[in-house]
């Protein structure tokens, strides 16, 4: 049996398992080399044997014996059917595809079936000719020279965008929410309090469906061959499926160089089919070259002719700059590499969202990249969870509800001075010394929440019964009516009374508590990371669990809150992350990196392992209802359901 079973994990390493026998006495003939599965029949939920069903010898993967399969095109993932208007090819192996599908392949030289590797007598010869001149092989993704077309000089061959039209004063309705909460609600009157914190919450009330311009740069080093690249594509897949007509994707692909696999493009039915066909032609090797590939994303977005209103970079890699390294190329400063988009007068950041997945990406830099452009780092440490990592993703920025917010905040009388403004990742101001202060925002998914809290000086109150802290409003742009629209605060108040009773003297609010504590959270991961890089995991444990009791006994935790509950959770999991050297190399400070960036940003991050959802229990604190129904639908599909059981069963130790 461990024979056996060496072979089935060596398969399932190269794409080429079809079948394990449930007993060794039911043992099929052996497969031969025509027979096996490529990245394609991966990438196709439907060319999957449907339930996976563990034994005492083996795992007997059961093909669905529905007729839906034979009407898919695995190489799109479309429906095929006669009279609706694409002309259908069955080759010998009766593997059917669309016509234009797999004529491309044919075109570039592919004379075997996708699916079952059977190399064909009869290929198609005649083929369509609309995006053929734009697909690229694999070859030609990495390769320029040989006759290959070159890249253009320029990334201004975007496909154009129909005018946007703008519709002023027609907003649905309001669409912030501005909410100010003291710490107490009453000081007394013959008191002055230093530090006094005030909790500022903004909430995207309602969403808008923006279109959104979307740069994947995606690693196909040689560490991507196998299962790893088959699930990539297959989650580049499902991104590909759910982005909407007015939503424009390019793909650049990179390992010892980078090239982009087609320009922006609107996700039409025929965009689509470019987009699918090109991530479909990806075959890994080579080094790792992240500076390169990101090099070439920023170029396709400063470079595009027409923006839609939200653009993003999504950054996947598994491994380190290691052709940069090994070359003896001085290290490239990547933040001077990310993107700027034009907003009228002013310039804005673009996003880059990174996903380090495995033991062996540099979670250090891919972190960095996403600090400095305002987006988010999450660590995908089983490849399993690739796609629901992207669906997550996908989910808030197909939901983007307004854009440039920033919170502008007055103090009410010279008396109130602002001494400082917890904003987390984002950039704060206070000025005219502690008259006024600022934080600048950006974009808000719908439904999404940002917290700050503004630490003021109180005065002693000299004749009156209250207090008048400050006065607040929000700048952010209507994504509707393209207006800037300004939302004001009511003025804030305390009570002065000449007496507060003990308890209401000590009691805080638990929403100011509550953000307390995640602010004190992400300075203990900050500084128990410090020790662990220079060596010193003991005291980094020890940052941890010293925290850990400080929340133990703040007024949220005591009452159960439930934020409280899953950040303490979050916080074991990281000391247990420092329990070796190797084990926080391996794992530790990507997963402490990927906390860090969820609740500095306030933005849902995934880290984990699992494929059935406990991966993101720690973002579900920031999770927007559109993220979980994206989460939801990739959990739904029905590869999803098999290729987590499978990795999970191989992974397994086996009886000799």
């Amino acid at each position: 049996m461990g024979t056996k079973w060496r072979k089935m994990k060596l398969a399932l390493g190269l794409n080429l398992c079809t079948y394990l026998p449930r007993t060794l006495e039911e043992s099929p003939p052996a497969l031969n080399s025509t027979e096996r599965l490529s990245d394609v029949a991966l990438l196709s939920p439907l060319n999957w044997p449907m339930t996976p069903t563990p034994s005492s010898h083996g795992l007997k993967l059961s093909r669905n014996s529905s007729k839906k399969s034979s009407k898919t095109c695995s190489i799109c993932l479309t429906k095929m059917k006669e009279g609706g208007g694409h002309a259908l090819f069955t080759a010998e192996c009766s593997h059917s595809f669309h016509f234009h599908c797999i004529a491309s392949n044919v075109k570039h030289g592919n004379q075997v079936c996708p699916v079952c590797r059977a190399k064909w007598k009869d290929i198609p010869m005649q083929h369509p000719p609309y995006l053929l001149h734009r697909l690229p092989t694999p070859r030609r993704v990495m390769n320029q020279g040989r006759g290959q077309p070159p890249e253009p000089s320029m990334f201004n061959d975007d496909e154009p965008l129909e005018q946007q039209l703008a519709f002023p004063g027609k907003s649905l309705k309001k669409m912030m929410e501005l909410k100010i909460h003291p710490e107490v609600s009453s000081v007394p009157r013959a008191e002055s309090r230093e530090k006094f914190d005030v909790l500022v919450q903004l909430r995207a009330a309602g969403m808008v469906t923006a279109p959104l311009d979307l740069v994947t740069v995606l690693d196909i080093s040689g560490s991507m061959a196998g299962t790893k690249l088959a699930l990539l594509k297959r989650a580049m897949g499902f991104v590909i499926q759910n982005l909407g007509v007015n939503d424009r994707l390019s793909v650049i692909a990179f390992s010892s160089s980078a090239r982009r696999l087609f320009p922006l493009t609107k996700m039409s039915d025929s965009g689509r089919h470019l987009a699918l066909q090109a991530v479909n032609s990806l075959v890994a090797n080579g080094g790792t070259n992240i500076a390169e590939g990101l090099r070439k994303g920023v170029k396709v977005m400063e470079e595009r002719r027409d923006e839609n209103p939200v653009a993003s970079v999504i950054l996947l890699s598994d491994g380190r700059d290691t052709y940069t390294m090994n070359n003896n190329q001085p290290d490239p400063n990547y933040k001077l590499l990310l993107p700027l988009s034009m907003h009228g007068r002013f310039q804005f950041q673009i996003p880059v969202h990174s996903f380090g997945f495995g033991s062996d990406h540099d979670a250090s830099l891919m972190h960095s990249v996403s600090e400095a452009s305002g987006g988010t780092f999450s660590f995908i440490e089983s490849e399993a969870v690739i796609q629901d990592a992207l669906a997550q993703c996908i989910g808030g920025l197909l939901s983007v509800a307004v854009q440039e917010l920033r919170l502008e905040i007055d103090g009410f009388s010279s008396d109130v001075c602002l001494s400082s403004i917890k904003a987390g990742s984002y950039s704060s101001l206070v000025g005219g010394d502690g008259r006024w202060g600022r934080v600048d925002i950006g974009d808000l998914y719908a439904d999404e929440e940002r917290d700050f809290l503004v630490s003021i000086n109180i005065p002693a109150e000299r004749g009156g019964d209250e207090t008048e802290l400050l006065k607040m409003r929000c700048v952010y742009k209507d994504l509707l009516t393209k207006e800037v629209v300004t939302l004001e605060s009511h003025v804030l108040k305390i009570q002065r009374p000449e007496k507060v009773g003990q308890e209401e003297a000590v009691f805080v609010s638990i929403e100011v508590d509550r953000q307390r504590n995640r602010f004190l959270a992400a300075e203990a991961m900050v500084k128990a990371r410090g020790l662990a890089e220079e060596g010193d995991l003991a005291a980094a444990v020890t940052v941890i669990q010293e925290f850990r009791q400080v929340l133990a006994e703040t007024v949220s935790a005591r009452s159960n809150d439930g934020f409280c509950v899953a950040l303490d959770r979050e916080m074991k999991e990281m000391q247990e992350r420092m329990a070796s050297r190797h084990v926080y190399e391996v794992s530790g400070r990507a997963y402490i990196l990927s906390g860090l960036s969820s609740h500095s940003w306030q933005r849902a991050t995934s880290r984990g392992e699992s494929g059935d959802g406990s991966s993101f229990v720690q973002a579900y604190n920031y999770q927007t209802p559109s993220m979980v129904e994206m989460l939801n639908r990739s959990q739904a599909t029905s590869y999803h359901r098999l290729i987590q059981p499978l990795l999970s069963y191989v992974s397994q130790p086996k009886p000799r």
